[in-house]
């Protein structure tokens, strides 16, 4: 029986020995083997170490779904360092925030990604106290070069531009990169990933190399992945779905990752058939606007195998839809959450009903149950090790038995599958992104107009729930919807921006002052 490899160098290589020649990613016309992965990976972790990147360090990634996030990941972890994935939607103060909590020692960003300077957007962020731990930036190539010239100032620091690297890499050997790589351990830090709580302060997940390919060995196992697979990777890298559920399942089966750095439905259409797409996961919205795209009627969508999504209810009719219309063998829907990535999946032979009223069963190496007032309960060797920092939510979300709170309700049915029926937090989902009402209230605190906030996610047909804020303005101040979303614009990603701003007068509380939200979704407001 052949062991699966525990850290990414150890997957990497077996990657390059097994499927060399196979395309490891197909982005437009960039097309690399797991041969030249290897290579150019080697290259980029070299160049890291001749910068001064340690064993432990952390490198933060700020960039959207190209060959160099894969590039950039693989030769993090090459010269042992950690990862720290930042969303492409976030603003200039979200990605300091993480950048500061995680002591960031380098940043991976675009010069330019949809006409924004990000590294500037950082910059103004930090004001004139700076980034003391930030030392390198390693800036991509823009995916507009008419937007104009980025920043060439980094004071503090050194920016290197990706085609800089080799020349870079020139004073540490490959021998010396590969001795790094070789003593990356299981039991190291891979990635701290961040997930917003309910108090509106985000928490970074800490999870080890062995877990994160854990992960991705089982999500393959149940979606039955092989050398033979192309995956269309939607679903953002900087996100459990992309990277490890993506980027991590491929290198694991020598499969193609197709990266899409922007969501456009034309587009997937095309890639589709282009580059024969057999593995496709995304929310049940990428799903929908795929059928009900005009283009579609003339699809070759033969080479289609396996759909996979969640984050959403996925009504029969889609699932049904998707193998009739699309042709897909399997349409598989999945639960998890930060904190273990992947609990549950439906396999490739359940009925259309069981896939759209369940999220299927526990996937290898965990365990689920229900426990007190129906929340489901998650144990097993790939959740979370903890919450960066955090040692007080780490205890409060892992029992002493080792069992995962999720804040979710659900139930089991006698075959062990899960039904997701409810949330114990308040929590909504927004085109597949969790969005934590706390969060966005917290920002609208600091509305110097506003007297308090309440959010709450309300159901929307293409977006599957949107945020509707409640405002309370200040005594004798007038405030309107437009300046409410304006200020949430600035400081918040798009898809935490409330869709909707009711003002009232006050919101409804219980005795002990709480915001009574249920009374807020019944329109008692």
């Amino acid at each position: 029986m052949t062991t699966e490899p525990r850290t990414t160098p150890a997957a990497l290589w077996r990657a390059a020995e097994q499927f060399g020649s196979n395309e490891a990613v197909a982005d437009g016309s960039e097309r690399i083997t797991y041969t030249e992965l290897l290579d150019r990976v080697r290259t980029g972790a070299r160049a890291l170490m001749a910068k001064g990147i340690e064993a432990g360090d952390r490198v933060a990634v700020w960039a959207p779904n190209t060959y160099h996030w894969v590039e950039a990941l693989l030769a993090i972890h090459y010269a042992g360092a950690t990862i720290v994935p930042i969303s492409t939607r976030y603003t200039g103060h979200e990605a300091l925030d993480l950048l500061e909590r995680t002591h960031a020692k380098a940043l991976v960003v675009p010069d330019r990604f949809l006409k924004s300077d990000r590294l500037a957007a950082v910059l103004d962020a930090a004001g004139p106290e700076g980034l003391p731990s930030l030392q390198l930036v390693v800036r991509t190539p823009s995916d507009d070069p008419t937007s104009g010239a980025p920043t060439t100032e980094f004071p503090g620091g050194e920016i290197l531009e990706w085609d800089q690297l080799p020349a870079a890499a020139a004073s540490v050997t490959v021998e010396e990169a590969d001795a790094r790589a070789r003593a990356v351990s299981p039991e190291d830090i891979a990635d701290i990933l961040f997930t917003s709580g309910t108090t509106g302060k985000s928490k970074g997940v800490l999870s080890a190399q062995r877990q994160s390919l854990g992960i991705a060995a089982a999500w393959a196992d149940c979606a039955e992945v092989t050398g033979a697979d192309r995956e269309l990777l939607i679903n953002p890298f900087f996100h459990t779905f992309g990277y490890k559920a993506g980027i991590l399942v491929c290198l694991l089966h020598g499969a193609t990752v197709v990266p899409m750095a922007v969501f456009d439905v034309p587009a997937v259409v095309d890639i589709i058939a282009k580059e024969r797409i057999s593995v496709l996961p995304g929310a049940p919205t990428i799903h929908q606007s795929i059928l009900d795209h005009a283009k579609r009627d003339g699809l070759d969508s033969s080479s289609l195998r396996v759909a996979v999504t969640g984050a959403a209810a996925v009504p029969v009719v889609l699932v049904e839809r998707l193998q009739s219309e699309l042709g897909y063998d399997a349409v598989i829907t999945a639960y998890g959450q930060t904190e273990a990535v992947v609990v549950t999946m439906c396999r490739t032979d359940d009925d259309p009903v069981t896939v759209s009223t369940s999220s299927g069963r526990a996937i290898p190496g965990m365990e689920v149950k229900i426990g007190e007032h129906g929340e489901i309960l998650v144990r097993g060797e790939n959740v979370m090790l903890g919450y960066l920092d955090d040692p007080e939510s780490t205890r409060k979300t892992i029992d002493a038995d080792g069992w995962l709170h999720t804040g979710d309700v659900g139930v089991l049915d006698e075959r062990g599958y899960l039904d997701i029926t409810d949330r114990l937090k308040d929590m909504y989902i927004s085109g597949g992104f969790n969005v934590y009402p706390a969060e966005i209230e917290n920002a609208l605190a600091r509305m110097e107009s506003l007297a308090e906030a309440a959010v709450i996610g309300i159901p929307d047909e293409r977006m599957g729930e949107v945020g509707r804020a409640y405002v309370v303005p200040k005594p004798g101040t007038v405030v309107t919807e437009e300046e409410v979303v304006a200020f949430c614009k600035e400081r918040l990603a798009n898809f935490k921006i409330p869709r909707e701003v009711t003002i009232v007068g006050s919101l409804p509380r219980n005795p002990s002052g709480k915001v009574l939200k249920n009374d807020l979704r019944e329109g008692k407001a």
